[in-house]
């Protein structure tokens, strides 16, 4: 099968590492949000265009929460238009 690496530095990393280091990019900083009290969700990128609040909140679903966001009931799986619902009730 086909490989390939990335190097960086001193250090060389396989497709899967770069994979693993890019998926969680967008994930991170929520522990960082809850430091801030700020909930925290982030969008899978599958289900919703980048960038686009449209999109996000069209066909947007949630893959990862922080604490703070999982005490108010949100949870991976959920769309963005389920945890909006309520507010906007």
């Amino acid at each position: 099968g086909f490989s390939w690496s990335i190097k960086r530095g001193d250090r060389k990393h396989t497709r899967r590492q770069v994979a693993s280091i890019v998926a969680r990019a967008g994930i991170a900083r929520l522990p960082v949000l809850d430091g801030l009290g700020i909930p925290g969700i982030a969008v899978a990128a599958a289900s919703a265009r980048i960038g686009d609040g449209r999109s996000t909140y069209g066909t947007g679903r949630i893959s990862h929460v922080n604490a703070l966001a999982r005490e108010l009931g949100i949870a991976p799986g959920a769309t963005i238009r389920d945890i909006l619902r309520p507010a906007a009730g």
